[in-house]
């Protein structure tokens, strides 16, 4: 039946800014996605990601059936046959292991939405600890860094700010609608600060790009501190009555001259005192954002911690122009770790990186690895994975591809083939954002959303659908007793009093008690103490460091003189997704290959041009790559560029799964010690 043209509201998912799109539907069939101009945090824009959805969705390489390995290749079966012999394998390994030998693993390749509580609802009505995602390598860096010193990770208020300052963040590409944020405050006379050892995108448009030497941001973080301290220009008020440890920070950040910071992040003197003097100046309409570009150093959590503690000194945090803190929506938990805590199982890696566990109870993706390959603290012999592909995005890939391999069974859902579906024993479909619906609380602006499914397909399951079929099947269905998506999204909602039918009557979303301006100024932050924390007592105890200490980076407090070169890995396409969209032609098109970013004065040195190869070794591995030559103030000398994502070359072979920060556990990742050779 012909249905015509139609247009149905919802949100991009596929990163943590949920934008509001209007999907165009011709008999059923999405032609096309514009940004919805009545939703409040992207006001009609949307970045070219979000409308090539519409290439992803109907990409004729989907995975649309469940397949099931043979000694002959796959096999396409029946999605019951699946979910039934799963379920049998499954339960043959809790049999003989324990539940603990299963791992449930959410990935963002299927998007950002309630999926991952109801995977974690599965893992620990399974009677298992060892929940996974990317968490453990992005994000959870920066959430960690501000929670210990702010007790939440503050919104950053950039309509209403006078000055910007961006740690390792490159908007336009990442994050596209905090772009428009930026520039309608410069347009009011806002200054932008940029922190970044690339000449980024946004980097372009500042007024003071601080061209740091990789992971030396908390030796800036410092001296700013100092600068603060000598000019008078700290809120003596704020300090006094809401920060512990201020006398200890004083103390600290003495030896932090800008002459010895110039030394050690390279960034000139008479610089590191302007950035001091326009962020003092506008204080406390300073508004800071840490980007991901921080987290993947040894030191990078004590960073963040360094950075955290300006908003306090300037008396930026709670306040209008500054750092704002969400109100929490009250929709029930859908998680089970009060009923059912299961800390006493030893989740995998809680002991080592006790603070992830403590944060985000999950667990330590490499730590996984070394227990698949060892049976080290005990055997983990399953991973059910949805839209993750650790092949490619964790660091050391051939060894978590020895691992994955050497697993009992390997279930991987995903929209594509990938790296690790090659390895996997059974590959099913996963739904899209646009294909499940789910509630959606909004944590820049407090929207409370409600999405609907606009497309389906006969054997791909939404995450509530999959969780719930296989939970059955291995006897723990009790804790799935919803019938549907429908009946779950209104048993979560129903503490806030709003209903299902209002918010299907406002699908550009209903704003739900908005960031209070001083409030945590009266009822306390959100810390032990209740105040904002420089010095961590929580952290001495656990035996780190009380103050964010400034730790020097491997390669400049050893140098290792056979692996001269620092590699970054990461850095954002406007036209990827992390490894997402590579299968989008006219994306690969545009960027058709790596490729790694090169000072001319390096390339000079080792004779190489646009288009060569070489080879980057590590003590991990190698990967070969065509340079690309960018301008002189484009990368430091001596520093070298790749993008992850790529199969062609992956980056990942000469990542380091030994080395971490020591407070989240997270891998470096962006100041890698390499050598260079011409191929």
């Amino acid at each position: 039946m012909q249905t015509g043209p139609e247009i149905r509201h919802s949100l991009c998912r596929m990163c943590d800014d949920r934008c509001g799109i209007d999907v165009h539907l011709e008999d059923g069939r999405i032609v096309d996605i514009l940004g919805n101009k009545e939703h409040p945090w992207n006001r009609g824009r949307l970045c070219v990601k979000a409308r090539a959805a519409v290439d992803m969705i109907y990409h004729p390489d989907r995975v649309l059936t469940p397949l099931k390995r043979t000694a002959d290749g796959w096999e396409q079966i029946p999605l019951d046959q699946a979910l039934d012999e799963i379920a049998g394998r499954l339960a043959d390994v809790r049999d003989r292991y324990g539940a603990r030998s299963i791992g449930v693993w959410k990935g963002e390749a299927i998007g950002f939405g309630q999926q991952e509580t109801v995977a974690r609802r599965f893992a620990h009505a399974l009677g298992s600890p060892n929940y996974l995602s990317n968490d453990s390598m992005c994000y959870v860096g920066r959430y960690m860094g501000f929670t210990l010193v702010d007790g939440a990770w503050p919104i950053p208020d950039l309509e209403n700010a006078r000055c910007i300052v961006l740690w390792g963040a490159n908007p336009p590409y990442a994050h596209p609608n905090m772009t428009q944020y930026i520039t309608a405050a410069r347009r009011k006379g806002a200054t932008l600060v940029v922190v970044d050892p690339r000449m980024s995108a946004i980097a372009r448009r500042a007024d003071i790009h601080a061209q740091v030497r990789p992971g030396t941001d908390g030796a800036l973080a410092w001296g700013l501190v100092r600068q603060f301290v000598e000019m008078d220009a700290y809120d003596k008020a704020f300090v006094e009555d809401h920060t512990i440890g201020f006398a200890k920070v004083v103390d600290y950040a003495r030896t932090f001259t800008p002459e010895m910071v110039e030394a050690e992040t390279g960034l000139p003197a008479a610089t590191v005192k302007a950035m001091a003097r326009m962020m003092a100046d506008a204080a406390p309409r300073m508004a800071a954002y840490v980007g991901n570009g921080l987290e993947h150093h040894e030191n990078g959590v004590g960073n963040i911690r360094a950075i955290a503690m300006i908003d306090g000194l300037l008396g930026a945090l709670d306040h209008e122009g500054g750092t704002l803190f969400k109100e929490p929506v009250p929709l029930r938990d859908l998680t089970l770790y009060d009923e059912l805590p299961l800390r006493h199982l030893g989740p995998l890696g809680a002991d080592r990186f006790p603070v992830l566990y403590d944060m985000r109870q999950e667990c330590h993706t490499m730590t996984a690895m070394e227990a698949i390959l060892s049976d080290e603290p005990y055997p983990l012999r399953a991973l059910v994975m949805t839209g993750a592909n650790p092949a490619s995005t964790n660091p050391n890939s051939p060894k978590v591809i020895e691992a994955l391999r050497s697993l009992d069974l390997l279930v991987v859902r995903d929209l594509f083939m990938t790296e690790t579906t090659a390895v996997a024993d059974y590959v099913l479909p996963a739904a899209s954002f646009l294909e499940r619906t789910e509630l959606h609380a909004h944590a820049k602006h407090q929207i409370v959303s409600l999405t609907d499914k606009v497309v389906s397909w006969s054997d791909v399951q939404g995450e509530y659908d999959f969780w719930h079929d296989l939970a059955v099947r291995l006897g723990i269905g009790e804790y799935f007793p919803w019938e549907d998506e429908t009946a779950l999204n209104r048993w979560l909602l129903e503490p806030t009093g709003l209903s299902l039918e209002t918010l299907e009557a406002h699908r550009e979303g209903v704003e739900y008690s908005p960031p209070r301006v001083g409030r945590r100024r009266q009822a306390g932050f959100d810390t032990p103490s209740g105040k904002v924390e420089f010095a961590s007592a929580y952290l001495k105890d656990l035996g780190y460091d009380e103050l964010p200490v400034y730790h020097r980076p491997a390669y400049r407090r050893e140098p290792d003189a056979a692996r001269p070169f620092v590699l970054m890995t990461g850095a954002r396409k406007l036209l990827y997704l992390h490894s997402r969209f590579r299968n989008i032609p006219r994306f690969r098109t545009a960027i058709p290959g790596p490729e790694v970013e090169m000072h001319p004065d390096d390339a000079a040195a080792l004779g190489v041009a646009d288009g060569d190869t070489i080879r980057l070794t590590s003590p991990i591995g190698a990967v070969d790559l065509p340079v690309k030559v960018v301008a002189e103030n484009e990368i430091l000398p001596g520093n070298l560029q790749v993008t992850h994502g790529w199969r062609e070359a992956n980056v990942n072979l000469v990542t380091h799964d030994d080395r971490f920060d020591p407070v989240s556990g997270f891998p470096l990742m962006k100041s890698i010690e390499v050598s260079v050779q011409k191929v």
